[in-house]
């Protein structure tokens, strides 16, 4: 609401990296993850909770799940002038409407037939009604262009950029000068025994995982479980899990000889000791901090233009 969300970064309560920027590959994680996060909610303030702009098809049904899980007291809808393929999300409609992982109530016989208005509705006997119900406050935009997508996944594709790079920014000076490139920073040393390591969005196989992860864009997690070793890694997790993460880095390098994973993150010393798990998702570095780094002669890392697209 201050403005772009760039600008004005705050370490959130809790965290958890998804991976991806769109949930329908995995709707099921999607929720689980709602679920770990919301659980750390102690009502002591309102919580205002923003809900993604997929609406049709499925990700309807998903928001239908999402109201279901979390009762909220009122839902603010905004209607698309001349779009009529969403219902307004009544309460009676959220509670007789299936959703993609949950089931909506039987909808039961009305008693009085002809009448249209809900209070017409007779609840069987024993059936418990008491469930909160939220107020719907349904608003019509008739600005023009309102709700229309557009080039909304070019935007926020930049926004997320831009996301990427201020976060990067805290491992720059905080004195005024001259911007340090990313080659130029001195990274932490991380043993492959010391962290477990996993791929969210693809399967990779265990002799392709480093080139998979050097030069990534990594979540620095805390799994429950102590991460143990017999050899010196690299430590591989089966499944991905829905847990705690403490921030965010580049691996900017990986050290097969020694071991070590080199990574560059502004997460302070005192969280750091925390980390054991790096996730790797969906989420790609900006192609400007690749390409744009100062002081490189010739050939630029992890960089090309000769692809073979048929590999």
């Amino acid at each position: 609401l201050p403005g772009p969300p760039f600008t004005h970064q705050q370490m959130p309560r809790k965290m958890v990296y998804y991976g991806q920027i769109g949930c329908e590959q995995d709707t099921e994680r999607y929720l689980d993850v709602v679920k770990y996060v919301f659980s750390c909610y102690k009502k002591e303030v309102p919580l205002v909770i923003n809900t993604m702009g997929w609406v049709k098809g499925e990700g309807l049904l998903l928001l239908i799940d999402l109201i279901r899980l979390l009762s909220p007291s009122h839902i603010v809808q905004m209607d698309i002038c001349d779009w009529k393929a969403m219902p307004p999300l009544t309460p009676e409609h959220v509670c007789f409407s299936a959703g993609l992982h949950t089931k909506g109530k039987q909808q039961p016989k009305c008693k009085q037939l002809g009448a249209d208005s809900m209070e017409s509705w007779k609840y069987p006997e024993g059936e418990d009604m008491s469930a909160p119900q939220h107020k719907l406050l349904y608003i019509h935009p008739e600005f023009p262009r309102a709700g229309q997508a557009g080039e909304a996944r070019v935007h926020s594709g930049i926004l997320r950029d831009m996301s990427i790079l201020g976060y990067l920014g805290h491992l720059q000076s905080p004195d005024i000068g001259a911007v340090l490139p990313l080659h130029s920073l001195v990274p932490y040393q991380v043993p492959f025994n010391a962290v477990a390591l996993r791929v969210i969005h693809t399967d990779v196989a265990p002799s392709n995982i480093m080139y998979a992860v050097n030069a990534s864009w990594v979540g620095l997690c805390c799994i429950p479980e102590e991460v143990r070793c017999q050899t010196d890694g690299p430590v591989l997790l089966t499944q991905t899990p829905v847990c705690d993460c403490l921030g965010f880095g580049i691996v900017r390098g990986v050290d097969m000889e020694k071991k070590l994973y080199h990574i560059l993150t502004p997460v302070p010393p005192e969280n750091l000791r925390l980390v054991n798990c790096l996730l790797l998702g969906n989420i790609s570095i900006p192609n400007c901090v690749l390409v744009g780094q100062q002081g490189i002669e010739g050939e630029i890392p992890y960089v090309t233009s000769d692809y073979n697209y048929s590999i």
